[in-house]
């Protein structure tokens, strides 16, 4: 794939293209199946604060809905004045889950089984090579394609696993789609270290240990941090997770103190300190 992009500037600092496309249908298909294994108190577990499963699962045929472009009389999709985007997805999130608030399980589910489907047949046909919608937390804007229909992936994977941490199942291990999801949150390392100052040519490695693990290593350039370039030699400062920690961290349900005090250290502590402030959501 080429990093010119419809005349967007190089993105090849982000890194390898991923290809996504292939994992929407398992992934809906798994949400379906735990959601239909519930028993009707489980929906009611706090899944993330404030939100439901029952809210949770409102949520995502939010997200199936907005990428299908399709609209819901009662939720506002224009920015209020002054509103920044955070602010605004968030507002827009509330007031979808607020709406959907008197549906039953079955009608959820059953409205999650149509959306997930035609979302699913939607990003197996995407083109990845040319420009999507911008990726905030990975400083893109526009983003290639492939980061974002990555990164929508990951928004479906990560509340899946909300539902299942709510309900006492643990993080799915299905390897495939856990190294897809850590892949595409460690495209966040550039923009997280965009205001540390190092030497050009500094590299600080992260790697996530077992299976649906990875080494990422991102070096100080002239212009920016980047995935793109070769390591060489040892890197300035390491950081190692395990895989639970890393997903958890880069989508704040842990925080970067306790990141730290999981984490296998060496080298420059204040790169590694650095790498642990990533967040691959809008957070």
């Amino acid at each position: 794939m080429s990093p010119q992009l419809n005349g967007v500037s190089d993105l090849s600092w982000l890194g390898k293209p991923i290809d996504a496309r292939p994992l929407f249908r398992p992934e809906s298909a798994s949400l379906l199946d735990e959601l239909r294994a519930l028993r009707p108190a489980e929906w009611r577990e706090t899944a993330v604060p404030g939100w439901s499963v029952h809210d949770l699962a409102a949520h995502i045929l939010g997200d199936y809905h907005g990428r299908l472009g399709w609209t819901t009389a009662g939720c506002e999709r224009a920015f209020a004045h002054g509103e920044t985007l955070e602010a605004f997805i968030h507002r827009a999130n509330q007031e979808w889950v607020d709406l959907h608030a008197d549906r039953s399980p079955d009608q959820l589910i059953t409205a999650l089984e149509q959306a997930g489907a035609q979302v699913s047949r939607h990003f197996e046909t995407v083109d990845l090579e040319v420009t999507g919608l911008g990726v905030s937390w990975a400083g893109a804007d526009p983003a290639p394609r492939w980061l974002d229909v990555a990164r929508e992936f990951t928004e479906y994977w990560t509340h899946r696993q909300q539902v299942r941490h709510a309900t006492g199942r643990g993080t799915d291990p299905e390897p495939q789609a856990l190294s897809t999801a850590l892949d595409t949150f460690m495209r966040a390392l550039p923009h997280t270290l965009r205001d540390v100052s190092a030497p050009l040519g500094t590299q600080v490695q992260v790697t996530v240990d077992g299976p649906g693990g990875g080494v990422w290593t991102v070096t100080a350039t002239a212009d920016r941090w980047s995935l793109a370039e070769a390591p060489r030699g040892r890197p300035t400062a390491s950081v190692a997770l395990d895989p639970e920690a890393a997903w958890r961290l880069c989508t704040r349900g842990i925080g970067p103190g306790t990141a730290l005090s999981l984490a296998r250290i060496e080298g420059e502590r204040r790169l590694a300190e650095a790498v642990c402030q990533i967040v691959s959501i809008v957070y």
